[in-house]
């Protein structure tokens, strides 16, 4: 007689749309390296938003090679923004080591970027992933045609820097 042991597992996703900064390839001193960004998402009514950055880790490989495609326009300053489904939230609580809040407590809201909807640079739309089901095609548009404010996104300080180096290229858009 076998016996099955099956894990069950209770997923939080967080979806919504976002400026996507910061990319780079982490190096840490144990395990392997990966591929992170930081998503500045927007929150609030449209003519008053307000932004909440997520520092991610970058899983799946259509994410990785969707992340590494937009590179050269992050790098450019071109407004990156897409449409995202974050899992696995956790905090990291860090000290600022410079500047003006030096010695202060901070919190990253750190995050695994599972998928990407779609990408728009510069208001251009660059991507749209294929839709599976008629729920998922409904998020899909309506994050899409979402307004996308005038402002450009806030510039985001560097709380906890890591080595960084330019990961391998995909074809950009």
């Amino acid at each position: 007689m076998t016996s099955t042991t099956e894990k069950s597992f209770f997923d939080l996703h967080i979806t919504g749309l976002g400026y996507l900064n910061r990319i780079r390839e982490v190096k840490p001193k144990k395990g392997e390296s990966f591929l992170a960004c930081d998503i500045a998402a927007l929150n609030g009514p449209c003519d008053n938003v307000s932004y909440v950055r997520f520092d991610t880790r970058v899983s799946g490989s259509d994410a990785q090679h969707l992340v590494r495609r937009c590179i050269d326009a992050v790098n450019a300053e071109k407004k990156v923004m897409i449409g995202f489904r974050l899992g696995d939230l956790w905090t990291d609580i860090f000290t600022y080591a410079k500047g003006q809040r030096a010695g202060e407590s901070g919190v990253s809201l750190k995050a695994r970027l599972l998928f990407i909807n779609w990408i728009k640079i510069d208001g251009v739309l660059k991507y749209k992933a294929e839709l599976k089901s008629a729920e998922s095609r409904q998020e899909v548009d309506a994050s899409a045609d979402a307004p996308v404010p005038q402002e450009a996104p806030p510039a985001q300080a560097d709380p906890d820097a890591t080595d960084e180096t330019v990961p391998a290229l995909a074809e950009s858009f």
